[in-house]
């Protein structure tokens, strides 16, 4: 079951989510039930009352360009308000593994380093490496965008950026630099189906996997743990020749 450290319903000054200027949540404006979880969620870990629920329509022809154009939406309104910090949420966001220390270490990082563009509270990489802050690790961004801040600069790079039919999250990766993400990260996507036509044997695969929550659970074990896993593969197919040798 997912856990979090407890903490009041609503944000105070002295919480580190008040570091984020704004903070959205996108939601299709049909799933109500979806704003009904989120909501829940946020009040969990503290955000009850700092989340602006940015709602869409479902783009008529192209699930992947609504997506696109939904995130640039919570940018545009972001700079439009002055924001140089903007914390994007998804509506199938679930918490576990919440830690006011965790997200205090994350705040901290952002504030006093200025070489990041993008900052992930859970998202699936292809490698990362430790940094100075036992909370934050670099990675190498594969997919995922539930949960994650953009700095004002580059979401003004993303918006000058035009629609070419390339997948949002495919998007990040090819523009792919200075991306960190929260150790351990404490946000996940829910096993709720998604909504994204063109990701629907993806997504039966991954609840076949166990969701999202557990795959990106295993892709952060397995990265942070990738020389171990190696030596033991090693050791277990010298083992394996021994005998075979031996027999």
């Amino acid at each position: 079951m997912p856990t979090v450290e407890k903490e009041a319903g609503a944000s105070s000054p002295a919480s580190p989510w008040a570091f984020f200027d704004k903070i959205y949540c996108i939601s299709l404006d049909e799933r109500a039930d979806r704003r009904h979880e989120a909501r829940k969620q946020f009040g969990s870990v503290g955000l009850a009352d700092r989340v602006e629920f940015v709602i869409v329509t479902k783009h008529p022809t192209d699930n992947e360009q609504g997506i696109h154009e939904s995130h640039m939406k919570c940018m545009r309104k972001g700079i439009r308000s002055d924001a140089r910090t903007m914390l994007i949420f998804e509506d199938d966001i679930v918490f576990d593994r919440f830690s006011v220390k965790v997200l205090a270490d994350c705040v901290h990082f952002l504030a006093t380093t200025s070489a990041w563009q993008l900052f992930f509270f859970g998202c699936l990489s292809s490698g990362s490496k430790r940094t100075e802050n036992n909370s934050v690790l670099k990675v190498h961004y594969r997919c995922l965008t539930h949960a994650y801040v953009v700095q004002r600069s580059f979401a003004e790079t993303l918006l000058g950026i035009p629609w070419r039919n390339t997948p949002y999250d495919a998007l990040l990766r090819t523009l792919s630099g200075d991306y960190y993400a929260a150790y351990p990260s404490f946000a996940f996507q829910s096993n709720a189906r998604t909504d994204n036509i063109r990701n629907r044997k993806v997504d039966r695969f991954r609840r076949l996997c166990g969701g999202l929550l557990r795959i990106q659970k295993m892709n952060e074990w397995y990265h942070r743990n990738r020389l171990v896993v190696f030596v033991i593969h090693v050791f277990l197919i010298m083992l394996l020749l021994l005998l075979v040798t031996r027999f």
